[in-house]
């Protein structure tokens, strides 16, 4: 099977791209920068380098592939997250790329179209689980999420193949921005979320969303979320990260301050206890971190090389 994947220099994607390889897939992989093309032909990649908004360059480069995976973003870091037109970009690439791609997955004859989205659009649920048959309610600042899926859905409309979206919790892992943002405001006894204490978040790892991308190769069509078992609420989030880094609980951000921070803050103050139900039961998929308990942990001594902070 020869698989093209759009965001491989991304932290899901340069896990993706080793993994596929390894399982015998032909990975043609996108890089914009010649040190990145070069990392992603050592692990046994063909790097490619065309304008994703570009159709006819795109087009030419999705020729021949049975598959193709967009995890194309452009993520902001947490100090510039809540300024206006900070996400424009990121808005272009979903509308705009995930277009294309599908055009271009159609045209090569692809039987599959798999489109990374995101799990925390779901409206607020308090404390009720939320599955795939919740509909979306993107805020302002993100309401493009659902033109990248209807993507996915159009090509299963049109290809006769199956679109796959995959709507991915809040990430976290030892290469991330967010956690290097997250743990000097943790160390300074600040929490970074604003929300009630009692709120669910729900998170997933790095390494897990990644082998989920793998597990979506062979799903049906449809949207599933790719969560850890147990979202926990906030207050033990931070509690748990904060153990994780040997400093005290930091300070939470009274639930009015969500409206400070716009249609972002809106959308992380809400209550998402969101179900992996649907994804382990038709792929098999298990998250290795069961929930951030676990997973800080691991996060943070890779980050801080197995130093607990000051």
């Amino acid at each position: 099977m020869r698989v093209f994947v759009a965001g491989a220099t991304g932290v899901i994607g340069r896990r993706l791209v080793p993994a596929l390889v390894d399982r015998g897939y032909q990975v043609t992989a996108v890089a914009r920068s010649p040190e990145k093309r070069g990392r992603l032909e050592q692990m046994g990649a063909l790097a490619v380098q065309p304008d994703l908004f570009d159709p006819d360059a795109v087009r030419a480069a999705v020729a021949g592939h049975d598959t193709v995976v967009n995890l194309a973003s452009r993520v902001v870091q947490a100090s510039r997250a809540f300024l206006p037109g900070a996400w424009a970009e990121n808005d272009r690439i979903r509308r705009f790329v995930s277009s294309n791609l599908v055009d271009a997955a159609i045209a090569a004859g692809a039987k599959r179209f798999v489109q990374e989205s995101f799990a925390l659009t779901y409206p607020d649920s308090d404390a009720e689980w939320v599955d795939e048959t919740v509909p979306i309610a993107p805020s302002r600042y993100n309401r493009t999420v659902a033109d990248a899926e209807a993507q996915a859905e159009r090509f299963t409309a049109q290809s006769g193949g199956a679109g796959v979206v995959l709507r991915f919790a809040a990430f976290y892992g030892p290469d991330a921005l967010q956690l290097r943002d997250m743990v000097k405001l943790v160390q300074r006894g600040l929490s970074p979320i604003p929300g009630r204490a009692d709120a669910y978040w729900s998170s997933v790892s790095h390494d897990d969303a990644a082998r989920a991308v793998t597990a979506a190769l062979a799903l049906p069509a449809g949207a599933y979320n790719v969560v850890d078992d147990e979202p926990v609420q906030r207050e033990e989030f931070f509690r748990s990260l904060s153990a994780a880094l040997g400093v005290p609980p930091p300070r939470l951000l009274p639930a009015w301050t969500a409206y400070l921070f716009g249609s972002m803050g809106e959308m992380l103050a809400r209550s998402l206890r969101i179900s992996n139900k649907k994804l382990k039961e038709l792929s098999g998929w298990e998250p290795v971190y069961k929930s951030v308990r676990e997973g800080w942990p691991w996060a943070v001594a890779r980050y801080t090389g197995g130093r607990r902070a000051a």
